[in-house]
């Protein structure tokens, strides 16, 4: 019997009754193992309501008490961790090691706002006139929405809604329908953990859904990760209906190896940034730019350790990476490695071909290697959000530099010295919202905020850390004037002596 994916409206279950249903596929074996239910405008709506009608307390409890929720919250998802990695597995195809990271790395947002009242805290300015004091404290907002991507099932919705209701917002989650049974596995571990019904829910479902938070006017604010067209318009249609949005767009993240680098640390650096978790993801390293007479060299070691990896279905513990998550995205790779040579590119590793036994059905590829690839390659220009690794070649930093800032894209970069004065000069001279010095991931820890530059980002906040905050709250100053105690009125006696 397919497993049925409903919402979850109100602190509960809800079954769907639009009557559209959409496949959600295993994708080690290409096989329709569930349905998700899609939302109509009327569930959107219900979801919406439930959240309003949440927020009428819920933005009025204490710190103390949103606080102690978020902490069995967090206790929950740490002895759960393993169940959730297993449904990520499941439905994105990703390793289990790839997904129990994802769920930690959602832990560290979650433990961030079990301290939120540190990035809560207000100021104070007394005296700037006589008896005139002046501060700041920041509230929520009401009823905010994320809309997250297939690639980080858990991960990306806990980089919102734990700030989000830390906050005193309420919160309606619109996740992808590619592989929902993550997002309502975190939903019933909220409520376990006490949140009161309405503060998180849940709904499904494709454009229809997404259109109706972008429009419904009890919406404040949307958060959104995903491609760079798609960001846009959430940014420019939710901006035009008087929304506050977070749009986090798309990534051809590049990984600069100068010639002095340790060229073994750069190649294990580029084999884990370019094929780990399939290269399904916004931080993936996927164009390398050698700088010098290094490229021969450094192209070899990345060849010799990406042929090693092991290939296979997620829950199978020697696989190093899984399938990608749809047949349709799977061919849609392959083209860009089909077509690279008649571009000018030379491949070196062609993973097109590549089946596993037993799962010849699953979306399968294998890892690609395109070195010497032109600017002009469709395989460097687009963001492939697969396991297609572009090495491109330069003869001086500032040729170098000059590509990189050249891509319409800045969401990380990373660069490769033993040199601190080179790494001095990358950092500040790159444009780009994340940068690694021989780190080639440079995705910040939770206390600092994720975002990119150019297209990569669309709105004035990053993600989580102190933008997340800003994001979630707005502020408001008050400026007070008491009279002194001694001028009481005649015949109230404060204990104060009078003044005259």
């Amino acid at each position: 019997m397919t497993k049925v994916v409903n919402h979850w409206i109100g602190g509960k279950a809800a079954e769907g009754a639009s009557g559209t249903y959409g496949p959600v596929t295993d994708p080690a074996t290409g096989e329709v193992t569930t349905k998700v239910a899609f939302a109509s405008v009327e569930e959107v709506d219900a979801a919406v309501a439930a959240a309003k009608e949440a927020y009428l307390s819920w933005g009025q409890s204490s710190l103390a008490t949103r606080t102690t929720v978020l902490f069995r919250f967090r206790a929950l998802l740490d002895a759960h961790r393993d169940e959730i990695a297993e449904l990520i597995t499941a439905e994105h195809g990703k390793v289990h090691s790839d997904a129990l990271g994802e769920v930690a790395r959602g832990l560290e947002i979650v433990d961030l706002a079990c301290g939120i009242n540190v990035q809560l805290k207000g100021e104070l300015s007394t005296q700037v006139a006589s008896r005139v004091d002046v501060s700041s404290i920041r509230q929520p907002l009401g009823v905010v929405a994320g809309i997250t991507p297939f690639n980080f099932p858990a991960m990306v919705p806990m980089w919102m809604f734990p700030i989000a209701i830390a906050c005193g917002n309420t919160f309606v989650l619109k996740p992808s329908e590619k592989d929902p049974s993550a997002s309502i596995r975190l939903a019933e571990l909220l409520s376990e953990a006490g949140l009161p019904d309405g503060v998180f829910n849940v709904v499904h479902g494709d454009k229809v859904a997404v259109d109706r938070l972008l429009a419904h006017p009890d919406v404040k604010a949307v958060s959104f990760v995903g491609s760079t067209p798609i960001a846009r318009y959430i940014h420019t249609t939710a901006s035009a209906n008087g929304k506050r949005v977070q749009a986090l767009g798309g990534a051809k993240n590049h990984m600069l190896v100068l010639p002095d680098a340790d060229l073994d640390a750069a190649a294990d650096a580029a084999v884990s940034a370019a094929y780990g978790s399939a290269g399904e993801r916004c931080m993936a390293i996927s164009a390398v730019v050698a700088v010098g007479a290094i490229g021969d060299t450094l192209v070899e070691k990345i060849r010799e350790r990406a042929e090693k990896i092991k290939i296979g279905p997620g829950d199978d513990p020697a696989s190093e990476m899984g399938p990608l998550i749809t047949k349709v995205h799977r061919d849609k790779v392959a083209s860009y490695v089909a077509g690279a040579a008649a571009e000018g590119a030379e491949v070196v590793l062609d993973g097109t071909g590549y089946t596993v036994d037993g799962h010849e059905n699953g979306h399968w590829i294998g890892i690609s290697l395109l070195d010497k690839v032109p600017t002009t390659a469709k395989a460097y220009q687009d963001e492939i959000f697969g396991p297609v690794l572009c090495v491109l070649r330069t003869e001086t930093y500032e040729e170098a530099l000059d590509l990189i800032n050249s891509s319409p894209f800045g969401n990380g970069t990373a660069i490769f010295t033993r040199d601190g004065g080179a790494a001095r000069r990358f950092q500040l001279e790159v444009e780009a919202g994340m940068v690694g010095v021989n780190v080639p991931i440079p995705v910040p820890v939770g206390y600092h905020s994720f975002g990119g530059w150019k297209d990569s980002l669309f709105g004035d906040h990053h993600i989580y850390g102190n933008d997340g905050t800003h994001f979630y709250t707005r502020g408001k100053v008050v400026t007070t004037r008491w009279p002194d105690p001694a001028d009481a009125p005649a015949g109230v006696d404060l204990g104060f002596p009078r003044n005259h």
